[in-house]
């Protein structure tokens, strides 16, 4: 877990709020996976799309916040069909928190 980069990646209010809607996902994003052929379970992830359109910014944009999410350990992705699928990575934010709580 790198401190510093979890903390920059959420030095955004989007990239935070994203995080934020994720954790649940049922209740801030609509059903997912309809376009896919087959059922999936897409262990809560959410479409790009959908989180592109929530937060209201451009898709280059969004892309950008999601790998910057990613690449500090946040959020895990899945790739089903031509669509990738965002959810948190429970574990690092857990591993974060404790850090604040027990270090700062």
């Amino acid at each position: 877990m790198d401190i510093i980069e979890i903390s920059k990646a959420l030095s955004n209010e989007t990239r935070l709020n994203i995080l934020k809607w994720l954790k649940e996902p049922y209740e801030n994003f609509p059903p997912q996976g309809d376009c896919l052929g087959t059922p999936v379970d897409l262990k809560g992830g959410v479409c790009v799309s959908s989180i592109q359109e929530k937060a209201g910014v451009s898709a280059s944009t969004v892309s950008n916040y999601l790998s910057i999410l990613q690449n500090a350990g946040l959020l895990l992705s899945e790739r089903h069909e031509k669509w990738t699928y965002y959810r948190r990575n429970e574990e690092v934010i857990k591993e974060y928190a404790n850090y604040v709580k027990n270090e700062l």
